[in-house]
């Protein structure tokens, strides 16, 4: 588990994907070191790893649930409340076919910001290291490590040339 957070600050890119790689070579896991910025660049640029996401299962999920519930919804009503008019049948799916969207919709809303919250990993209760001077252009390279491995990061940030390093508990 990792109980410490080292930046090392570069105002460079170059520096700072040569950090990355150090720190790969090292034998810190992936996940454990990430490239902070406030310039735009592609995702990969610094060789960091991507995570892949699993935002699209919320909406699928939360549509899934929505058309169960509007359909029980729907059904239960009418049959629990039987109204026959002019012989026409009790269930009637042109009457549901309206709920069953809407609900299908809105628990699809919902649950994607759910979603969005929880891969986001929102709140985030220890954020770690960080410099104001990421958003001004600065490169920060960020390492979560135990306390037994912060000199070895520490000494990697230092050798592909971090301006600054810092440290969090």
């Amino acid at each position: 588990m990792a109980d410490r957070s080292i930046l090392g600050l570069f105002q460079e890119a170059e520096p700072a994907a040569d950090a990355m790689d150090g720190l790969a070579r090292a034998g810190f896991e992936q996940g454990t070191f990430d490239v902070l910025t406030g310039t735009p660049y592609p995702e990969g640029a610094f060789g960091e790893h991507v995570p892949q996401h699993r935002l699209f299962r919320f909406p699928a999920f939360g549509a899934i649930i929505g058309f169960t519930t509007a359909i029980l919804l729907t059904a239960g009503t009418q049959i629990a409340f039987p109204l026959v008019t002019g012989g026409k049948p009790i269930l009637s799916l042109f009457a549901m076919i309206i709920i069953m969207y809407e609900m299908t919709m809105l628990a699809a809303v919902i649950a994607t910001v759910i979603g969005i919250i929880f891969e986001s990993r929102l709140p985030n209760m220890n954020p770690g290291a960080y410099d104001e001077r990421i958003t001004e252009g600065w490169i920060g390279v960020v390492v979560s490590v135990e306390s037994t491995r912060a000199q070895e990061a520490e000494s990697v940030l230092k050798t592909a040339g971090a301006l600054e390093i810092k440290h969090a508990s």
